[in-house]
């Protein structure tokens, strides 16, 4: 079962370093909150990444064209032609998929692109800037008991963003952005979706988060599995000194793989 990672937009609210590189490229510790959240999916056992790419994508293939090396003691043998010899690698056992979705592609549209490579199979979807202590597994089974086409991760993280509401049943029975009055559930990412999803998306200027949504949830088509638990999204500089903190402390509630 694929995860499909939304990592092709600006990070314009963390500029300070969004500038150089991809917001799910920025380091947590010594690593890239991609790296963070692709570990949490791994250690549920699901090691197959379809990341969607885009703006500065060179930057994520260049980190994984060189993962291999760069987590092997290795040794050089320039009187043997250079050859590399590996002795020890502590790699993961995973399958990654980098998919240039476009500069100015919106997240629907990214997901759109992306449909040849997921076919006609239920797989997970989430944002490149958030980490969580969800259970993978118990989200997955939550998914396939409702039979809806999208389940998504509701948390309140005390914050302002797309506000969801959900029934007695578990359905998500409202959706609108975001407005002053609002602190109630929103959207954590961490979504199971099915291959209908992309029926309700038309191009690279649709946002996910939108009209797709929206018509999901009047089809009552949406699920939402509610997690009390941590979650934290990296949307600004202080957002990730947060979780920096958190790490160096360790005492990261995300890091289930440890």
């Amino acid at each position: 079962m694929k995860v499909v990672i939304l990592a092709g937009g600006f990070g314009t609210r963390i500029s300070e370093e969004s500038y150089l590189k991809p917001k799910p490229m920025i380091e947590i510790g010594d690593a890239p909150i991609l790296w963070h959240i692709m570990k949490i999916f791994s250690f549920y056992g699901f090691h197959d990444f379809l990341i969607c790419a885009g703006y500065k994508q060179q930057i994520i293939k260049e980190y994984f064209a060189n993962y291999y090396l760069h987590k092997s003691d290795v040794t050089f043998d320039f009187a043997k032609g250079g050859n590399m010899i590996v002795h020890n690698n502590a790699s993961e056992q995973w399958k990654v998929t980098i998919v240039d979705t476009g500069y100015h592609t919106m997240t629907g549209g990214r997901i759109k692109r992306i449909a040849k490579y997921v076919e006609n199979e239920t797989f997970f979807l989430t944002y490149g800037d958030g980490v969580a202590d969800v259970n993978i597994n118990k989200l997955l089974e939550y998914h396939n008991a409702h039979k809806k086409i999208l389940t998504v991760t509701a948390v309140n993280p005390g914050q302002r963003f797309g506000v969801l509401g959900l029934d007695r049943e578990g359905n998500v029975s409202r959706f609108h952005e975001k407005r002053s009055k609002d602190a109630e559930l929103i959207n954590g990412g961490f979504m199971v979706a099915e291959p209908q999803i992309f029926d309700y998306i038309d191009g690279d200027s649709t946002f996910l988060e939108k009209e797709p949504l929206e018509r999901l949830v009047r089809d009552r088509e949406v699920a939402g599995f509610r997690h009390d638990g941590f979650w934290q999204c990296m949307d600004t500089q202080r957002d990730k000194e947060k979780l920096e903190m958190l790490w160096q402390d360790n005492q990261a509630p995300w890091k289930v793989w440890e």
